[in-house]
């Protein structure tokens, strides 16, 4: 078949949305913070925010959000200390992700604030007759509504915004929880696939270095190797992540690779399944592949 022969001189980057070559990827992450920062610092001088609160757990998202408020409240000459960095600890929470968020807070001078959140939702799991030995979705997002109404009140309190951490692959795959994580003032993300985003503060941290924060850098990379979880379920008896996104919804290099194929050329199932055993031979096998292009499918249609 004149397709399959076409297919074997071709090949396809398994992170079609990071350029391989770095020159170029240096220039594409210095286009995308600028413009990032560049819409938010419009918005927050559009509607003369005296602050702006982000949740910051020390995950890929929120570190890469911080980031862009740092660079929008630099364009505007404004004090970083008006930027509200809020950890809120609840039972899922890690002493390497809580950690790594005081560091990078520390680091680039901004304002950090701890809210511990168990109180709180232990009284609203009283009121709803939630039991917290039933680990369901109402346990999960009771606890992520419960950050919203945090971050959503603190900036009313001080005067600002609530700027979203989520990404376009969390979206697409409808991997937010709706009336929590899923909203806020201004979403800086939502247009940054997750391969991206860690390629993005990966670029950062190691300008921090060069740029006299020489503990940064090793802060970030942990922040990269740190599996990707919303920390909502109890982590393990060692204190580990116990919930990995990636194990629920599958790869993200997976899904950004049929997110491009999908929104960038339109391709049908067949072809994308068809390029993506070609792009990922070696690391998947055929039937993984098509196991979470399944699972791709139904989750963009249905969430």
């Amino acid at each position: 078949e004149p397709v399959e022969n076409d297919l074997a001189d071709r090949t396809f980057p398994r992170t079609p949305f990071v350029p391989a070559n770095k020159a170029l990827r240096d220039e594409r992450c210095e286009e995308i913070l600028t413009l990032q920062a560049t819409g938010l610092a419009t918005r927050l001088r559009h509607t003369h925010a005296k602050t702006a609160v982000v949740g910051l757990s020390g995950g890929l998202d929120s570190t890469l959000a911080l980031i862009v408020l740092v660079h929008a409240f630099d364009m505007l000459e404004l004090d970083r200390k008006g930027i509200l960095a809020v950890t809120m600890p609840c039972f899922g929470t890690t002493a390497r992700t809580k950690g790594n968020a005081e560091k990078l807070a520390e680091a680039y001078g901004v304002t950090l604030k701890t809210v511990d959140i168990k109180a709180a939702v232990d009284q609203h799991f009283m009121d709803i007759g939630q039991s917290k030995d039933d680990l369901s979705v109402t346990f999960e997002n009771g606890q992520a509504r419960m950050r919203t109404l945090v971050l959503m009140n603190l900036a009313n309190k001080n005067g600002g915004m609530v700027v979203g951490t989520g990404d376009l692959s969390e979206l697409a795959l409808g991997w937010a929880t709706y009336n929590g994580d899923h909203m806020s003032m201004y979403a800086v993300n939502t247009s940054i696939p997750k391969t991206l985003v860690r390629t993005l503060v990966d670029e950062v941290g190691h300008d921090m270095d060069r740029n006299g924060f020489p503990g940064i850098k090793d802060v970030i990379e942990d922040i990269i190797d740190t599996p990707v979880s919303p920390e909502l379920l109890p982590p393990n008896a060692d204190g580990t992540i116990a919930q990995k996104t990636e194990d629920t919804v599958g790869s993200y290099i997976l899904h950004d690779f049929f997110l491009y194929h999908l929104l960038r050329f339109q391709c049908s199932p067949k072809k994308i399944y068809r390029i993506a055993k070609k792009a990922f031979e070696g690391k998947y096998e055929e039937e993984v592949i098509l196991k979470w292009l399944k699972k791709f499918y139904w989750r963009f249609f249905s969430q």
